[in-house]
């Protein structure tokens, strides 16, 4: 059974960081694309940043610069570091991991920038 567990969100003040993670199970880590996104109320999910199993990333526009996306293999889980963060960051934060046509999602973390 695949488990995708996220950690890290909260509240922060604009121009803050968080540092997400998301832990995997039941999957073959190193063989899937892992990915962020995000869903802020009224709005569709939308990709936030992604890194492969060759560790190429990609990174949409309104993130770029402030956003990194890491992971370590060896104990399946990715990283979302967010800096300079804006109150149009706030959203929950979702991890996924794909391989082929198959894709998994975890519960999702609330991210609230605010002062």
């Amino acid at each position: 059974q695949v488990h995708l567990v996220e950690s890290g969100g909260g509240l922060v003040q604009p121009g803050g960081s968080l540092k997400l993670s998301c832990v995997a199970s039941g999957i073959i880590f190193t063989m899937h694309s892992m990915g962020w996104y995000r869903q802020a109320p009224g709005k569709d999910r939308e990709l936030v940043a992604f890194i492969t199993p060759r560790s190429d990333t990609n990174y949409a526009d309104s993130v770029k610069g402030r956003f990194t996306i890491s992971k370590n293999n060896a104990l399946n889980t990715i990283y979302l570091q967010m800096n300079s963060l804006k109150p149009e960051d706030t959203a929950v934060y979702y991890c996924k991991a794909v391989r082929g046509y198959n894709d998994y999602w975890g519960q999702g973390t609330q991210v609230t920038v605010s002062s």
